[in-house]
């Protein structure tokens, strides 16, 4: 693990979650990359405890964990069978400069927020090109980055991505359904930089975005044949007389009375 940088200089970089929804008294927000790690959704999610704040990230339950992103070291994932064969060599997202004065308390709020399993890394962060950075400001920016790394009981280790995705449909927590957590991140991800698209991220969406649609589709009716349209129509026009006649009658009736 790299050393810790002196809290004046404290960033964070958010890969998942973090990037729309940001940790509180940030004054810089930067988009930029990081080296050597693979983003996948391979962390199970949950909240173990039973009062707010919920975090943000728990859109499942202990009997069906929700999945959010966490990064593996590329050599790591290298050796590993994943069914996303390819990755980027970069890893996009956002990191935040926090004021000396309100460290602690982000930190604190942070190690609530990311408590479910990951643990903190430090690693180089490399601001996108077109952003303008204070003059003092050296790079590649030294950032804290929550990683759920491979020994952590919720690391789930590669994932078949439709069987995945049909997880991710149906899971919900306290935080909100599981598929919003992957269509935020996927639209995050897009507004970033016109390079910071993420494969395996964008191909879960589109896996999540068919199965929602499959399910919305109602089964047509069987068409009817010549002969059985002609029997209906002739069926109801009989049945519409007679309506007309005893509604004509019975109306009088009842306007008398």
């Amino acid at each position: 693990m790299d050393p810790q940088p002196p809290e004046d200089e404290f960033w964070l970089f958010g890969y998942g979650s973090l990037i729309w929804k940001p940790p509180p008294h940030f004054d810089l927000r930067v988009p930029g990359y990081i080296e050597g790690y693979v983003r996948r959704f391979w962390q199970g999610r949950y909240v173990h405890f039973s009062h707010p704040p919920w975090d943000l990230d728990h859109r499942g339950t202990p009997e069906t964990p929700g999945r959010v992103v966490t990064l593996i070291d590329r050599a790591h994932w290298e050796a590993l069978d994943d069914h996303h064969a390819t990755a980027g060599e970069k890893v996009w997202g956002a990191a935040y400069h926090i004021p000396s004065s309100k460290v602690a308390e982000v930190r604190e709020y942070l190690d609530i927020r990311e408590n479910n399993g990951y643990s903190i890394q430090y690693t180089p962060f490399h601001p996108a090109a077109s952003t303008t950075l204070p003059a003092n400001t050296k790079t590649p920016i030294h950032c804290l980055v929550y990683i759920g790394l491979p020994d952590n009981p919720v690391f789930l280790g590669p994932q078949e991505p439709q069987q995945l995705a049909e997880h991710i449909v149906r899971t919900r927590g306290p935080s909100g359904e599981n598929k919003e957590y992957l269509y935020s991140l996927e639209q995050a991800l897009v507004e970033l930089s016109p390079e910071s698209g993420d494969d395996h991220i964008s191909d879960l969406a589109r896996r999540c975005h068919a199965i929602e649609a499959k399910a919305r589709v109602v089964p047509s009716r069987e068409p009817l044949k010549p002969d059985h349209l002609a029997e209906g129509i002739e069926a109801d026009a009989g049945f519409g007389s007679q309506l007309r006649r005893v509604g004509s009658t019975e109306e009088q009736e009842e306007v008398e009375k």
